[in-house]
């Protein structure tokens, strides 16, 4: 059984390499549209489930799928990768000195068989300057990032706490995927492996 990530993060993929896992890297482009009137843990399940489901027709029977789709919200309002430096601008200084909500979804599937789970972290954040923000925007960081930041790395500086699974910010929540991976035989410790 091999392991296939579908997901072109590096966040992502440093994470599975943490874990020890091998695993192969496939990605195929989807809509990632979400609908702002639907709940948005549904509809970030919806988009990594969508994912997932573009990259199992080209595994073999017998490999897993595992993908994941990372949002920030705050009040109400889903953000996603910044479109331009301009809408990072906007998103960081909409998250200054407020907490949001970071949902990251992950799809773990198999030919018949598919599990998603939704994990929730509250992250808050100091007030930011205009100064700070425009600085870090010009460093380019945020771009590739839901809500235009990434904990791990420069923006940490703006993190006065969290509640939940840090990986989860990262993109990846760790323990939940450990679990859903038992779930279709796969243990991480060794001592898993031989109880």
């Amino acid at each position: 059984m091999a392991i296939i990530l579908a997901s072109k993060s590096p966040r992502r993929q440093e994470l599975l390499r943490l874990l020890g896992l091998d695993f192969t890297i496939m990605t195929e482009d989807v809509d990632e549209r979400m609908d702002p009137a639907l709940p948005p843990a549904g509809e970030v399940a919806r988009v990594s489930e969508k994912k997932a489901a573009a990259v199992l027709p080209q595994v073999a029977p017998e490999d897993l799928v595992v993908c994941a789709d990372t949002i920030v919200v705050l009040g109400g309002e889903i953000m996603g990768k910044p479109k331009d430096a301009s809408d990072a601008y906007r998103m960081l200084e909409r998250l200054s000195g407020k907490a949001h909500t970071v949902y990251t979804a992950v799809t773990v599937c198999c030919h018949g068989r598919s599990t998603t789970r939704v994990e929730a972290t509250q992250v808050h954040f100091r007030p930011l300057s205009e100064r700070e923000i425009r600085a870090y925007v010009a460093s380019g960081e945020p771009m590739d990032k839901a809500g235009a930041y990434g904990i791990q790395g420069r923006a940490s500086v703006f993190v006065t706490g969290i509640e939940g699974d840090y990986f989860n910010v990262m993109g990846l929540p760790v323990c939940m995927l450990t679990g859903m991976l038992r779930d279709y035989g796969i243990s991480i410790l060794e001592e898993d492996r031989n109880p």
